[in-house]
Parts: structure tokens; C-alpha cells; sequence
């Protein structure tokens, strides 16, 4: 549908119109006339259609009260009044997105569907929650969601019996053991996220750069602030950020505009700016200032040098950071010009920044990223596992090797190379999400801060032609001299781990709220929990759930069209050979055989697979390779992995995977690079591998406490499954703790690593047993196998790969968080238990509503879930969680709940058509060709896949109800580990072998 520019449309006027290449269409912005909402309208084919509405929200405080805000707007409305509609719909949807999301200074509420009536719906629900929420009416959310104090061991108040709580309230009062405890689903999510040391530099890092702006406060919520927040402060703020004049909409993609439009005008904007406008006059009849959004201003250049903050961590997460701001969200090219320069200067350890700042010693790792979307974009330049007293020398030294960059002039092969893996990236559009969910977050980085820039983010062709113009010009020197060299506004923050206790502050503030209650006011606080889980326990009624829009198992199509693939055999190699459309871009995958690899070896292949890439090889420098690698092809990498057969445990095919994509012109690349790195690469220099296992070890212990509920599940599994063994030794606890070893004693094992890798590479890397994969156009194809793609090298294929039995070890792991995250699981084909469809149906019932209801919603856990695996896996987990005994009890209850699962038809179905849209929901080409591999290689075929959906499609409760008996004799096994903060741990009752995995 063309929109000529002043057209008027349901209340829209359209105010521009220009082609927009970057995504095949053309965009609009209209402006509401009644309401003053902005909206933009991305016009083009694409079937995985999008709709957001996001508000401007600037912080005034460090409370999260827009955190809690988005969270809880979402449960429930006036015109949808079921506690949850946003799990609702996330257990009876097609969606292919639904979220929401607290940024610095907005807060969105992006949604996508393939199916138009299921985008119409999503969007109803959504702009009712935001604009009428239940939250004037019902407390209870905000304590919920937000906070709220507890009683500590009142178990009758917790199950929600306010009198048998006011009498154990009254009677701890009495005797002076009442002790109250914190909860809430925000509370806790961020005590979770700020034990991260990375977090909380960067939180200093913002308010040292921007002191007299929203940008120094938290917009998530630190925990000592966050009950600070009343719920009449939480209520204003609603009032006050979500009104329709100071909302963006975006809608994408190929959808029926005017039925859109009409529904938006009709349903939601003309009627609510009514009603915003009888309440602004009603405020202003009773001579009450105005409701507006707080103001977003600018920060005037500040120079903040040795802001130290002292955290209790472990030493290794000693980090420093420097941030240096580069202009304003209306200067696109210099902040597009940004990120390339700081990519081409500290994108890769052979950067030429970054190998200086990496060999002056100063810290185990050193990363620079762009912090953007922000009304004054800025560079965080960090080190991780920094040495104690190095602030100052990182930031001379930093700036010393930017200077000697700029006066010898950058190497233009550096800026070229950046600039062409910036623009596969764009190309390849491959965002982890709907595109038009991204789009909508992208376009917000200049449309918040100016109408003008609507569009701006999403030109970047136009910015990297300019960029090529001016390489060698001067252009990027003169950048870095302004953002770095001169710049009149930065700053340098210190964290600096201590001894004590992070979370003493919550225990002050409890025992100052103790010491001035009296009994009424435990009383009062058992009756306040006993009515929030009375709340959160009853079910909805018929009538509220009758209230939401439902599609049925009739609205399912058709399967989409499984793209075919097949095995050649008349290559050098066998090639499986994908027919998806990759628009100008090839996908190679060489999987080589690991069963020649001894058990005890597996954790040198992780090694191998980091570090290749990385060094030199016999024809370049390591310099040299990454450039070659960033100029001429997307993507470079070298990783091990490990399929399964579907019922056989013991069945394992372990690959080694080379992984390449290029543009259509650098097929070759694809070809000739992977091939001189696998082959050639000089593995004498122990410097460069160690810096790269250092970094690695810092990522792992970032990540089991900001991830901790991966690691718990990965090492649960390797309790009970061969695979779960196997990838331990590659990547899992047992690899972690290779690696510190081997950097503890570097000097004495360095010479036989690098004779231990070589060895590995001419015995992996060979032809006998190896499988090719390829992506994209026939005459690609041609030009790859033309190039040469075998390694021309054979070796014997003797297996000596033999993993040895699991072991249920139910081990807790102490990690430097303020929360914990338990697993617990075992192998269904163990219990001789048969896989269907309907284990993904039963799964989403257990995640969406037993789990959700028990674990997040009751316990204060920012997430749990189950899976069931194709491959055996039924496996629990839970997020950020406060609790660790009453949780593993909530997964050991799970069967008994799917035992007595009995449905509504309605929420039957709508269990149906999510688990089916969730396996039809569109992927990019690189991972659609990945699954097929993975299919391959564990013995799967399409019909496999088209049985599964069948069976998906044709579930019944009482199928569901058949598999409680499997389930139950799995969690009977007891297998469960958790990774948490040591006094969760130790507190726990059940019993565990406890570690102490970063001090052990």
C-alpha cells in the first residue's frame, strides 16, 4: 500500500516517505493527530511481520522503577483482567517475539507474529496492558514484581493463611525472633545482575561520564535503592511516561496497513488521548502541576578521573574502565566512523590497541565496545582481571598507543577490513531476533532524541560509502585525536574487590525496619504476604480468560517448506549441499572426525579451536591473518561439538568444526583461509595462546555467575549422559578447571602445549572421515570446490575416543554472585521412555505455568523452565533465583502437576499452537543449514521433523498426562547441581558436595 506524503488515514497523517534499501522496502513516519503518538512503518515483504510501542523514560533515581514498570504492566488490564497475559500468550500464540525491555532511557514493548491476526491480537493485548494496566487496582503486582518484606520460616503466611500468619507473626514479635527477608521478581533479577563486576563498572563508568543527567542512575534498579520505591511513586510514574504523546510506534512488514491503522485509531489511540486529556484537566481544575516525562538532557563535557568503587568480589574480577563520549545520537557517520575505527584498533588480540595494551601486562583481558542508543553515545574501553593499582598506567598507555597510531597514520588494510565485516553483518542481518523487533530498537537510537531522525539508524549504506571515501584521507586520525586524544569529556573508574559481604546492606536495612515494628506491623506484614500468594495462587476465572483473543488448532497452516538438502558423494569429500536462498553470502562447514581423539585429550582440542585463527601460520603474521579474516570473509571459527543419536545414549558423533561464511565474491576466501590456518599455523608462540586463555578463563567465571543456570544444566547432564561427560572435558566444569591448572603452571606445560597442538592439528585436520558443508548458489559451489577445499592429508581412524560412564555428583558450586541457579534432570531414554511431540507440549505447560506460577511468580526467581530433549535430556532450571531447597522441591512436585494436568479446551489448544509455531518459526539461512547438519549427524531426517510437528499438532491433555509417570521416575534419580553465592549454598538443606570453584 503507497502512502503519498500528507495523506490523511485514520486519524494518521503521513509526514515523510523514502525508499529504504537497507531493508528491501520503504519507510513512513505518520503522526496521530488526537493523541500525538509517532509512528514509523516499515514496508516490505517479509512474512514475520513486527509491531513496538516504546515510551521515553529517563530515570530520576536508582529505584527501577521503570523496570518494575514493564514488568509489571503485563500483568493484567482493564480490558484483559487475567493475572498473566503476557504467559498467556506466550503458551497460545504464533509468536515469533514477545518481550519487553528497560534500556537507559526508554522502555519498549516489541511483539512479531507470522500470522497478521496473531500480530492484531499481540498488539491488543500489549497496548491495553501499557496504557490501562491493572496495577491502579491490584497492590499486590507491584510487591510482586517490585518488592516487598516477608516474614522469614512464616510457612502458614507463605501458603497464605493470614490467620494462622498473624499468630505465628504475633507470636515471633513476642519472643523477638520475627526476622523479616526481601523479595521480588526485580529485586532479585537485579541482585543477580550486579554481582557481575562488569555491570557495575559500567553503571560507574555512566554516572562519571554523565553526573547531572537520567544517565547516572540505574535504570534496571540497584538493589539497596529498589524499596526505596512506594507504590504511589510507582504509580505516578506510570502516569506520567506512558502517555500516547510520548510513545513510538513502529510497525513491519508485509501486513494489511489500514485494517492496522484503523484498529490503532479506533481501539486504543483516539479513545485514550480522550482520557489523557480529562485527566490533564482535571489536574489542572484542582491546581496540580502537570503529569510530563521527566527531561532528557544532555551532559556538558566533564572530566571524572580515580573514581574508585569497592565491591565485594573475588581478586580476578578487579576490572578498570575508561569511557570517552564521541558527540551526540544526531552525529550518525562519526558514531558509525566510531565503532569501525575502534573495531579496526581493539577488535582482535592482533589489533594493534589492543596487542599494545595486551603486552604492557596491565590486566589478564582488555575489551573496547560502543556504548550507543544513548542521547550522547561514548566508547567503553575495559580491563578485565586487572592488576591492583593500574588505573592510571592503563590509561596512559592506552592513550600512548592511539597516539603513535595516529602519528604513523592507521594502516588502511585495518579500516578496509572493519568496514567489510561491518557491512556482512548488515548484509547478513542475522540479529538474534525478528527483524523487525530489531529494526524498531535500531531506529529508536536517533528517533527518541529527535522526530527528524526516525530513519537515520537505519541508512548505514550510504555510511560506509562515505567511510571508503575517506580511507587514507586523514578522516579516521582526525577522529581519534577528537574522541580520545583531545577529548574534553571521559572518565576513568576503578572496581576494586574487597573482603565483606555484598549483600550487608540488606541486612541493615531488615533490622532497621525490625527494630520499629511493632507486633501489629508483623501482623500485618504476614497479612500482606498471605494475600499476595492467596493472589498469585487462584486461578483465573472462566470470564477473564474468556477475555483474551485465542487462535485454535484450525488457525495452523501447513508446514512451511523444509528447504531440501542432500548428500553429494561425487566431491573430493562428501558435501552436503543446502538449497537455501542466502541472498550474496556462502556458508561452509568442515566437520572432522574426533573419535581419534583419546577422552583425555578433548580439552586440548577446546585449546586447538581457540587459538587457531589467532596465530600466525607459515605465509602471514598473526596480524596478518586477522586482517585477512575481517577483510574477506563474515565469519571465521573453530569449535568442537558433539551430536547424539536419538535412542542411543552411548551413540555419539564428536565433530571438530571449521566454520567460514563470505560474500559471494570472496567464496575462494571461504576456501583458501580456513585451509592456511588448519594446516600451516605456527603454534611456537606461547605468549598470544596464553593471552587468549586467560581471556577465556575470564569469560567462564563471568559467565557461571551471570549464566549460571547453563553451566548447572550442562553439568547435570553430565551426570547422566555420555554427550554431558564429553562436553564437560570441552567446555564444562571440568574444562575450567583444566584451564586454571594450565595457567597456574604455564612456565613448566607451555612447550608441551604447543607440541601437544600441533600434534592435534596434523591428526584432526585430514580427509579421512570428513563431511563438508555448503550454503548458497550453485555457481558458488563451483568456485569453492574449484579453490580447493580438501586438506589432501589422511590419517588412520582408529577410535580411541572413549568417554567414560556418568556419575550423579549433585555438586554446588559457590561462584561470586548474590543469587543462585539450580538444575536438576536425567536421560529419558534411560527409563526406556520413548520421545514424541508432546514432550515440547508438556514442556511449555510446565514452563509457562506450573514452573512460572511456583518458581518466578511465588518464589521471586527472575526465570526457571523444563526442556525435553530429542536426545534423551528432561531437564530443569531456575534463573536469578533467591532460593535453592524450596526450588528443587518446586522441580520434585512438577510430576504430580503433570499427573492432574487438565486444561480447558481453549488453553489445550492454545499449548498446541505455540509448541507448533515455535518449531515453524522462520529462521536465518545459516541456522536453518546448521539444524539440517545436526539432523544429519544424529540419523534424522525431514520426516522425522514432520513426525514431531504431527505429533505436536495432534496432543491431548491426556497424552500430556502420560508422560508425568517418565517424568517422575527421572526426577526420582536425584541428579541436580546449582552454581550460587556461598551463603544460599551453605544455608541449603539438601545435601550437596559443595565447591568453591573459583578459590578451590
Amino acid at each position: 500500500m503507497d502512502l503519498p506524503l500528507n495523506d490523511h488515514l485514520h486519524g494518521f497523517t503521513v509526514h515523510t516517505r523514502e525508499p529504504l534499501s537497507e531493508i528491501d522496502g520503504t519507510a513512513y513516519t505518520l503522526h496521530h493527530e488526537k493523541s500525538g503518538a509517532k509512528l514509523l512503518y516499515l514496508q516490505n515483504d517479509d512474512a514475520n511481520k513486527a509491531f513496538s510501542i516504546a515510551f521515553k523514560t529517563p530515570p530520576a533515581d536508582d529505584t527501577g522503577v521503570f523496570h518494575i514498570l514493564e514488568h509489571s504492566v503485563l500483568c493484567g488490564s482493564d480490558k484483559f483482567p487475567v493475572k498473566e497475559p503476557f504467559v498467556d500468550l506466550l503458551k497460545s500464540s504464533m509468536q515469533t517475539f514477545l518481550n519487553a525491555m528497560t534500556f537507559p532511557d526508554k522502555t519498549m514493548y516489541p511483539v512479531a507474529s507470522t500470522n497478521e491476526q496473531d500480530l492484531l491480537n499481540l498488539t491488543d493485548v500489549y497496548l491495553d496492558a501499557v496504557l490501562h494496566p491493572a496495577i491502579y487496582g491490584k497492590r499486590a503486582i507491584f510487591e510482586q514484581e517490585g518488592w516487598h518484606y516477608e516474614l522469614a520460616d512464616d510457612v502458614e503466611a507463605a501458603e497464605g493463611d493470614s490467620v494462622a500468619g498473624d499468630a505465628v507473626a504475633a507470636t515471633e514479635a513476642a519472643d523477638g525472633s520475627a526476622r523479616l527477608t526481601l523479595n521480588g521478581v526485580v529485586y532479585n533479577e537485579m541482585k543477580g545482575a550486579l554481582s557481575d563486576p562488569n555491570s557495575v563498572l559500567y553503571d560507574e563508568l555512566q554516572a562519571a561520564l554523565f553526573p547531572d543527567t537520567a544517565y547516572r542512575f540505574e535504570s534496571g534498579g540497584m538493589p539497596r535503592a529498589i524499596p526505596d520505591l512506594t507504590y504511589e511513586q510507582f504509580l505516578e510514574e506510570h502516569a506520567r511516561h506512558y502517555r500516547l504523546d510520548n510513545s513510538y510506534l513502529t510497525l513491519y512488514g508485509d501486513l494489511d496497513l489500514e485494517r492496522m491503522l484503523a484498529f490503532l485509531d479506533e481501539r486504543y489511540l483516539s479513545p485514550v488521548a480522550a482520557e489523557e486529556a480529562t485527566r490533564d484537566q482535571e489536574r489542572a481544575a484542582s491546581s496540580q502541576e502537570p503529569l510530563v516525562p521527566h527531561e532528557l538532557r544532555a551532559q556538558a563535557p566533564i572530566v571524572a578521573r580515580d573514581a574508585v568503587r569497592t565491591m565485594a568480589t573475588a581478586p580476578e574480577n578487579a576490572c578498570v574502565g575508561l569511557g570517552y563520549v564521541i558527540g551526540d545520537a544526531a552525529q550518525r557517520t562519526r558514531i558509525v566512523a566510531t565503532e569501525i575505527v575502534l573495531d579496526a584498533l581493539m577488535g582482535s588480540n592482533e589489533a594493534p590497541v589492543k596487542r599494545a595494551l595486551l603486552d604492557a601486562d596491565l590486566a589478564d583481558d582488555v575489551q573496547a565496545f560502543l556504548a550507543d542508543s544513548l542521547l550522547q553515545p561514548f566508547v567503553v574501553v575495559q580491563l578485565r582481571g586487572a592488576k591492583p593499582d593500574v588505573a592510571e598506567r592503563f590509561r596512559s598507555t592506552f592513550e600512548a598507543a592511539i597516539r603513535e597510531v595516529v602519528a604513523c597514520g592507521i594502516d588502511r588494510t585495518l579500516v578496509e577490513a572493519s568496514l567489510s565485516r561491518a557491512e556482512f553483518v548488515m548484509r547478513e542481518g542475522d540479529f538474534g531476533m525478528a527483524d523487525g523487533v530489531a529494526l524498531s530498537m535500531t531506529a529508536l537510537a536517533g528517533w527518541l532524541y529527535d522526530d527528524a531522525l526516525a530513519t537515520s539508524y537505519l541508512h548505514y549504506e550510504d555510511d560506509f560509502a562515505l567511510l571508503r571515501k575517506e580511507l587514507g584521507q586523514g578522516y579516521f586520525e582526525r577522529l581519534l585525536v577528537d574522541v580520545f586524544l583531545e577529548s574534553s569529556h571521559k572518565a576513568l573508574v576503578e572496581i576494586r574487590p574487597t573482603d565483606g559481604d555484598e549483600e550487608a546492606y540488606e541486612a541493615e536495612r531488615l533490622a532497621a525496619a525490625e527494630a520499629t515494628m511493632a507486633p501489629d506491623d508483623f501482623a500485618r506484614i504476614a497479612d500482606e504476604e498471605a494475600a499476595l500468594r492467596r493472589l498469585q495462587t487462584e486461578p483465573d476465572t472462566p470470564e477473564a480468560l474468556a477475555t483474551l483473543p485465542r487462535l485454535s488448532v484450525a488457525d495452523i497452516g501447513d508446514a512451511p517448506a523444509e528447504p531440501a538438502y542432500d548428500l553429494d558423494t561425487e566431491t573430493p569429500v562428501p558435501c552436503l549441499r543446502h538449497d537455501i536462498t542466502t541472498h550474496g553470502i556462502a556458508y561452509t562447514y568442515r566437520y572432522f572426525n574426533l573419535e581419534g581423539i583419546s577422552f583425555e585429550e578433548l580439552p586440548y582440542v577446546s585449546v586447538l579451536g581457540m587459538v587457531l585463527g589467532k596465530l600466525g601460520t607459515a605465509s602471514h603474521t598473526a596480524a596478518e591473518i586477522d586482517t585477512l579474516v575481517n577483510g574477506q570473509l563474515g565469519n571465521l571459527s573453530f569449535f568442537p561439538e558433539i551430536h547424539e543419536e536419538e535412542n542411543g545414549p552411548g551413540e555419539l558423533a564428536p565433530k571438530f568444526v571449521v566454520s567460514a561464511s563470505a560474500l559471494t565474491e570472496n567464496v575462494e576466501a571461504a576456501c583458501a583461509l580456513p585451509l592456511e590456518i588448519m594446516l600451516t599455523t605456527d603454534f611456537s608462540d606461547a605468549g598470544k595462546i596464553k593471552d587468549v586463555l586467560q581471556q577465556r578463563r575470564i569469560g567462564m567465571e563471568q559467565g557461571f555467575a551471570a549464566a549460571g543456570h547453563s553451566a548447572a544444566m550442562a553439568r547435570a547432564a553430565s551426570y547422566y549422559l555420555p554427550a554431558g561427560v564429553a562436553r564437560e572435558q570441552l567446555g564444562g566444569v571440568d574444562f575450567y578447571r583444566f584451564l586454571k591448572d594450565l595457567l597456574a603452571h604455564w612456565d613448566e606445560r607451555a612447550d608441551d602445549l604447543t607440541a601437544r597442538l600441533a600434534d592435534l592439528a596434523s591428526r584432526l585436520f585430514v580427509d579421512d572421515g570428513c563431511t563438508i558443508s555448503f550454503t548458497g548458489t550453485r555457481e558458488d559451489y563451483d568456485r569453492f570446490w574449484s579453490a580447493g577445499a580438501i586438506t589432501g592429508r589422511y590419517a588412520s581412524r582408529e577410535r580411541r575416543l572413549n568417554v567414560p560412564a556418568p556419575v550423579v555428583r549433585n555438586e554446588a558450586f559457590i561462584v561470586s554472585t548474590d543469587v543462585c541457579y539450580a538444575a536438576q534432570g536425567y536421560d529419558r531414554r534411560a527409563l526406556d521412555a520413548s520421545y514424541t511431540g508432546v514432550w515440547q507440549v508438556a514442556a511449555r505447560a510446565l514452563s509457562y505455568d506450573f514452573l512460572w506460577n511456583e518458581v518466578r511468580v511465588k518464589g521471586g526467581a527472575y526465570g526457571a523452565g523444563f526442556g525435553a530433549m530429542r536426545t534423551g535430556n528432561l531437564r530443569f532450571y531456575s534463573y536469578r533465583d533467591p532460593h535453592l531447597d524450596e526450588t528443587l522441591e518446586r522441580f520434585a512436585d512438577a510430576s504430580a502437576w503433570l499427573a492432574a494436568f487438565s486444561p480447558e479446551r481453549d488453553a489445550m489448544e492454545g499449548y498446541v499452537v505455540s509448541t507448533v509455531a515455535s518449531l515453524d518459526a522462520p529462521t536465518k539461512p545459516r541456522m536453518q543449514a546448521r539444524r539440517q547438519d545436526g539432523d544429519f549427524f544424529a540419523g534424522r531426517t525431514p520426516e522425522t521433523r514432520q513426525q514431531t510437528r504431527s505429533e505436536m499438532v495432534g496432543a491431548d491433555a491426556a497424552a500430556v498426562r502420560a508422560l508425568a509417570a517418565p517424568l517422575a521416575s527421572a526426577i526420582a534419580e536425584g541428579a541436580y547441581c546449582t552454581f550460587g553465592s556461598k551463603d544460599i549454598i551453605e544455608a541449603s538443606r539438601t545435601r550437596f558436595d559443595v565447591i568453591d570453584l573459583l578459590g578451590e
